[in-house]
């Protein structure tokens, strides 16, 4: 055999035929053979072979030009066994010269590889994970160059896409290769807002089709590659410059790392490259993701993991700038499951809501606020599942378990079922809870308000449905976050005005502006901060720029007209700040009478508590409200000193400790002692076991999601308050973290019903 020498023909050329070959009509092994045929004669080496990944993750000899036919379909090399496995396990290039004396050298009799010398492998990946490895051969001994397995890789990344597409393993020849994800996963996460839903996977970041791979113009392509990541600089520049992150965006220290990434010489080196090779602008993204993504994920150290994920968002955005769109564009199938990184609320409200059944993210908390659209919306949403993006494909059947934060991608048959049997009887139970819509009463005769939050008029559905006593916190920022202007006096009194339309003379409790921190308009004054959640933020932002606050309380005045109007003011930490929004609302209400302007029927005040300090200075503030909200998710956050956005930090405090406990009381009894309405909202008013609590210490007064009033609804119904705030006062002042053990220990004789012990034990 007269020994070729490999060259450095023009890779285009080789991709260009690879597209020809697609549009020939012939079977999955004919097209393979003449692929490996194709890519030796372009490349000139002797031999080429591709090898994929079967599902017992064996490497099988698929196809060869060079070795002996009959051991195609018979050679197959175990995880890490031979050169070829030294390249799936390493997920990188390899080449040598002698590689028969190389240690990972396995020798197969049968391929008859004896007289090939010089080796060069490539991996096969797709979104980071192996599809197979593509190998050349030839008997002359030489160093391989760069040129060459970078061409290599290119037409492995084509190759990638092409098999998963099933333009090449379409066919029961070969049946039984990993081509796409087949096996089933479980993941387990976090339960951000409940719910149970089967559906299709829809991947949030898809990966580029196979029709969108191959180029015919190199130099067109740079100049979008080049005019995209001019636009990626430009826009991550005035992101910074300004100061202001948009709201559902990363921080300021991850837009940082974008800046770093989008003028690193060599990442962007690499994406031009892949295009000269012949590669469209999106396949060269692809291509380089794919590496960082192979090579990353196998890292033992979490810094490299978090490099990933900017490295991921980056690639994400220059996508989206060579479409020409600001966020991706999806059409959702009817049973749509997203699965994404992070998604932000604007982005979630973006989305057709008959079709998304439910959301799955590999980031997220239970505070965030795509978690509160998503109950606001009752869509299901499970947080912190990592690797979900890298583990589903499109169209995937899943199972969404958001009441324990289980996802199912491709589930068994047994799954299947036990999940059937499980959405039967949810449904049996979601009928009992829409049988009681009366008051809430407990077994001792208390009788307990429960209201709804709110933030989106679609939201006030839920009032007549759920027997909802009234809106407990209707969350005005959405509609200033959404928009690119500070929407107009009548635009903003015309959405205050539909909901008191639509809540029907049920109260509804609108909370002012609580921007900044996380939380970011466009057109609002803000500013970096080392830690935003302690800054300039909510009434301290409406203080010190008082013009956008007596704006919204003008419109709430004239949206009221002769209903009465309840509002409250957030984020209070010192007497005065309550005193000053007070004389705030006070002067606007004076300004529209002096106008002769509708007024109000009746005006309540109130304090939202969300600090320790107003918490401890009530007393000095209580004659200055008409009624007080504790907003017991910031509370907790800064009585525990626990980032709530932060994973590792924000469930491990437990508000059920005495301590926590202990605050609670002492701001219902100051409440009581003057006579001023309490009532509690957030994450601990939702949940069975804790909402029995505050009951039990003395509250009579619950707002949360509305998909929660069913459960606290049954609740109510089977708790002896009164036994509860007996064994409640005889544990205030025990040692324990947390008083859940004891009172799951204790149930009936605590006072609570099966619910709250069933719930409280799942945590």
């Amino acid at each position: 055999m007269e020994a070729k020498t490999p060259n450095t023909r023009d890779p285009r050329r080789l991709l260009r035929r690879m597209r020809e070959l697609m549009a020939t009509r012939e079977n999955a092994q004919d097209r393979l053979d003449h692929l490996t045929t194709l890519i030796a004669d372009e490349a000139g080496w002797d031999v080429c072979s591709i090898y994929l990944a079967r599902r017992s993750s064996a490497l099988e000899l698929c196809a060869t030009h060079g070795l002996k036919a009959e051991a195609v379909h018979h050679t197959r090399l175990q995880p890490g066994e031979g050169l070829v496995g030294l390249v799936a396990r390493r997920a990188r290039p390899f080449a040598t010269f002698d590689a028969r004396s190389h240690p990972a050298f396995s020798y197969r009799p049968e391929t008859g590889e004896e007289p090939f010398n010089t080796f060069v492998g490539v991996p096969i990946l797709r979104g980071g994970r192996l599809v197979g490895v593509l190998t050349s051969q030839s008997t002359v001994e030489r160093q391989v160059g760069e040129d060459e397995i970078d061409s290599l890789q290119t037409v492995a990344m084509v190759l990638a896409e092409i098999v998963a597409s099933g333009d090449i393993v379409d066919s029961e020849e070969m049946a039984g290769l990993d081509v796409r994800q087949s096996k089933p996963e479980r993941l387990q996460g976090g339960a951000f807002s409940g719910g149970l839903v089967k559906g299709v996977a829809v991947l949030f970041e898809p990966h580029v089709g196979s029709d969108r791979l191959i180029s015919e113009d190199a130099a067109g392509e740079e100049a979008r590659l080049d005019t995209a990541i001019d636009g990626l600089r430009s826009s991550i520049d005035d992101m910074l410059e300004s100061g202001r992150v948009p709201f559902g965006g990363p921080t300021r220290d991850v837009l940082q790392a974008y800046r770093m990434f989008a003028h690193d010489r060599g990442w962007l080196e690499r994406l031009r490259e892949a295009v000269r090779l012949g590669l469209t602008a999106e396949a060269a993204i692809e291509r380089v993701r794919n590496e960082n993504r192979a090579r990353l994920m196998k890292a033992a150290d979490l810094t490299f993991r978090e490099r990933l994920h900017d490295l991921e968002d980056l690639a994400n955005r220059l996508l989206r700038h060579l479409d020409g769109h600001t966020a991706p564009q999806i059409t959702l199938p009817d049973n749509a499951i997203l699965i994404a990184r992070n998604i932000g609320p604007a982005e979630l409200l973006d989305f057709d809501r008959t079709k998304l059944l439910g959301v799955a993210l590999e980031e997220g908390s239970a505070s965030s606020h795509a978690a509160i659209v998503a109950k606001a919306l009752g869509i299901p949403l499970i947080g912190r599942l990592e690797g979900a993006l890298d583990r589903a494909e499109n169209g995937d059947p899943v199972i969404l378990d958001a009441e324990f934060g289980v996802l199912h991608i491709r589930p068994t048959v047994d799954v299947i079922e036990a999940y059937d049997e499980r959405l039967q009887v949810l449904s049996i139970r979601r009928l009992s809870y829409a049988e009681m819509r009366g008051p809430s009463v407990t077994l001792d005769g208390q009788r307990v308000g429960l209201h709804i939050n709110a933030g989106l008029l679609v939201e006030l559905s839920h009032l007549e449905q759920a027997g909802a006593d009234g809106v407990g916190l209707f969350r005005t920022e959405f509609q200033f976050m959404v928009a690119d202007t500070l929407p107009r006096l009548d635009a903003q009194a015309a959405v205050y005005g539909s909901v008191l339309d639509a809540a029907n003379g049920k109260p509804v409790v609108f909370r002012t502006l609580d921007l900044g921190g996380d939380k970011v308009a466009p057109f609002a004054p803000s500013m970096v901060e080392p830690n935003p959640a302690l800054g300039w933020r909510a009434i301290r932002m409406g203080l010190d720029r008082p013009g956008l606050l007596r704006y919204q309380l003008r419109a709430l005045i004239q949206a009221a007209a002769g209903r009465p109007l309840h509002v409250m003011f957030p984020m209070i930490s010192a007497p005065w700040e309550m005193r000053a929004a007070r004389a705030m609302l006070e002067r606007e209400l004076q300004h529209a009478e002096h106008n002769r302007h509708p007024l109000p029927s009746e005006v309540k005040i109130g304090l939202m508590l969300e600090t320790p300090g107003i918490a401890w200075a009530i007393e000095h503030v209580i004659d200055a409200v008409d009624f007080v909200s504790v907003g017991a998710n910031d509370l907790m956050q800064y009585f525990f000193a626990a980032d709530r956005q932060n994973a590792r930090v924000s469930d491990r405090y437990d508000v059920l400790s005495p301590a926590a406990l202990g605050l609670f009381r002492q701001i219902r009894n100051a409440c009581a002692k003057h006579d001023v309405p309490v009532s509690v909202c957030g994450e601990i008013a939702s949940k069975p076991l804790e909402a029995a609590v505050l009951i039990g210490l003395g509250y009579r007064s619950l707002s949360m999601a509305a998909a929660n009033l069913g459960p606290i609804k049954k609740l109510i119904s089977g708790l002896d308050a009164d036994k509860l705030g007996i064994w409640l006062a005889s544990r205030m002042d025990s040692p324990a973290d947390s008083l859940r053990p004891l009172l799951l220990n204790a149930g009936a004789e605590a006072g609570l019903p099966g619910e709250a012990v069933e719930n409280g034990r799942r945590i």
